[in-house]
């Protein structure tokens, strides 16, 4: 190719190790600035002229040095996510839409589960501190404090809590309106003429767990149901305490008939145990969970739940945290996306 030889190895092969911009930009015949703005997907430069200066970088092996355009422009073009536990298909679904916005706005996306442990997050935390994100979405373990994220807090990265949240922080926080989706929860089975009504899963250690107890407990008070404390069966947000959650409540004299689940892997794991005591959801006793994911319309029956659409509270985190990035001293955020109620088979009249 004329103008690179000069670079080649001994056999007049090109030393792909040693490809420049300015190569890139004298094949095309076009200045080194347009190479650059190009593989940097500027809108400045036409489509079409972006994908002549990329197929030409990529035919010429040109490698992009992130390190050392970080060091030049004090940005890495990473985003770091910390995420308590993946093996909830909701966070899945999370990271899922993160990376699809991240790659609209030309990041890379660090990931990193701390698998619901505390000392396994500090250390999580500590190692995505080394690669100098440019911001980070996080979402803390349970029993997580303040004082554990000081080093965090000292840091100075960009920080915006998604999903919960530790309040005394002042890091920007993004989620659902979880006492709202109890409430909707609790309003809809309270509609079908239930009065017996349980709460199943969650921690009250949570943002989450408290806000959503607060919301089931509110929605009892407020149609004259006095909230029953036995009912309330506090646990791990996973299948198996589902299971367990459903035989201890569906074994008792005076069983609830309905019960409102911390979330779908709850109640997922719940209709099982249901239907290991003979009890068939929806007909039986009536189920509702929270989240809505995937799997919650492919149940039989399909699961009702509520919707936390958090493809909206995504993209809203990776906005604020763009926000936080260029104006580090603005007041702290805190925002909510509304919830959504989704009928499907497990809800059904009492006495139907």
């Amino acid at each position: 190719m004329a103008g690179i030889h000069s670079v080649g190895a001994a056999d007049g092969r090109i030393d792909r190790s040693r490809v420049t911009l300015q190569m890139i930009a004298r094949q095309l015949a076009v200045s080194t600035a347009t190479v650059s703005l190009a593989l940097r997907d500027s809108p400045l430069v036409a489509d079409a002229t972006k994908r002549k200066v990329k197929k030409t970088a990529r035919d010429l092996g040109y490698t992009y040095n992130r390190s050392a355009a970080a060091l030049r422009m004090s940005r890495t073009n990473i985003l770091a996510v910390a995420l308590h536990n993946i093996l909830n298909p909701y966070f899945a679904e999370i990271l899922a839409a993160v990376e699809q916005k991240a790659i609209e706005s030309g990041r890379t996306v660090m990931f990193a589960s701390c698998a619901g442990d505390n000392e396994r997050q500090e250390r999580v935390l500590t190692n995505l501190r080394e690669y100098r994100p440019d911001g980070l979405l996080f979402c803390p373990t349970n029993d997580t404090s303040s004082e554990d994220l000081d080093h965090l807090i000292a840091s100075g990265i960009p920080v915006v809590q998604i999903v919960r949240e530790i309040e005394d922080t002042g890091f920007d926080f993004v989620g659902v309106d979880d006492e709202k989706a109890s409430t909707l929860a609790v309003d809809h089975l309270i509609s079908l003429g239930h009065t017996r009504i349980a709460m199943l899963g969650g921690s009250l250690n949570v943002s989450t767990g408290r806000a959503r107890h607060a919301g089931y407990c509110r929605a009892l008070a407020d149609a004259g149901i006095t909230p029953d404390a036995s009912l309330h069966v506090q646990g791990p947000e996973t299948r198996e305490a589902g299971i367990n959650g459903a035989h201890w409540l569906l074994e008792r004299r005076n069983r609830p008939t309905a019960i409102y689940c911390y979330n779908d892997l709850t109640a997922l794991g719940a209709m099982v145990g249901m239907r290991q005591q003979g009890i068939e959801p929806g007909r039986d006793v009536s189920i509702i969970g929270c989240d809505d994911i995937a799997e919650a319309a492919a149940s039989y029956p399909g699961l009702t739940t509520v919707r936390g659409n958090h493809v909206e509270m995504v993209h809203r985190a990776v906005e604020l945290l763009g926000e936080r990035m260029n104006n580090p001293t603005m007041p702290q955020k805190r925002m909510r996306v509304t919830p959504a109620l989704v009928v499907r088979g497990t809800t059904a009249r009492l006495g139907a």
